[in-house]
């Protein structure tokens, strides 16, 4: 099991900047897969951003590519998230997640297993 705690959410305003932080435990976190997904009310889940196990390499959603940075601290068994630039439209709650398989498709929210419970982002114009 991978427990997951998510912080750093918050009402900003348009323009302005925030750090999302994950923090995990349960497993070393350097063979996990991490994700980062939002869903903003009346619309499915979908994928921000990815890093991999161990290199971590990194992926973007075209809607916030440019905007945000994911990062990883392993040996503090974190996860992050930096967006600049927000925008009303990034408004939702964000969810970190993780999975321990030999390969994930880190933009699929099926390919994870481990999810933590979300925090809000509101962006006001």
């Amino acid at each position: 099991q991978v427990q997951l705690v998510e912080s750093g959410g918050g009402l900003v305003q348009a323009g302005d900047s925030l750090r999302l932080s994950c923090a995990a435990s349960g497993r070393t976190f350097s063979s996990l897969t991490m994700g980062w997904f939002r869903q903003a009310p009346g619309k499915e889940r979908e994928f921000v951003a990815g890093i991999g196990r161990d290199v971590g390499a990194t992926q973007y959603a075209d809607s916030v590519k440019g905007r945000s940075t994911i990062s990883k601290d392993n040996a503090e068994s974190k996860l992050y998230l930096q967006m600049s630039s927000l925008k009303p439209e990034d408004t939702a709650v964000y969810y970190c997640a993780a999975d321990d398989s030999a390969w994930v498709n880190m933009r699929s929210v099926r390919a994870f297993d481990y999810w933590g419970q979300g925090t809000q982002v509101t962006v006001s114009s």
